[in-house]
């Protein structure tokens, strides 16, 4: 299991599609170390229930401050939504 206190915090944002979900068997299958996993999507998606790695996690609606505390925020949304909430194009 991937759950380590010493590993970084992440956020996965668009976890319900096909990219989300791979983002998330790529963790389990490489054993990627993580503190926590924060599942994110759009509103119509928040409150589904995921199971990853034997845990079940609330997909939460992505907002501005979903990314308080994370480290790592891995995007398989559109564009628009990374433009929005990820770190500016260098």
């Amino acid at each position: 299991m991937g759950l380590r206190v010493d590993g970084p915090s992440v956020s996965v944002v668009g976890v319900t599609g096909a990219v989300g979900q791979e983002f998330l068997r790529v963790f389990s299958d490489r054993d990627f170390p993580f503190r926590s996993i924060r599942l994110l999507a759009s509103r119509p998606s928040a409150g589904k229930r995921l199971t990853f790695e034997d845990l079940e996690y609330a997909v939460e609606e992505l907002r501005p401050e979903s990314f308080d505390g994370i480290d790592i925020a891995l995007f398989s949304a559109g564009g628009s939504i990374r433009m929005e909430f990820g770190p500016p194009p260098v």
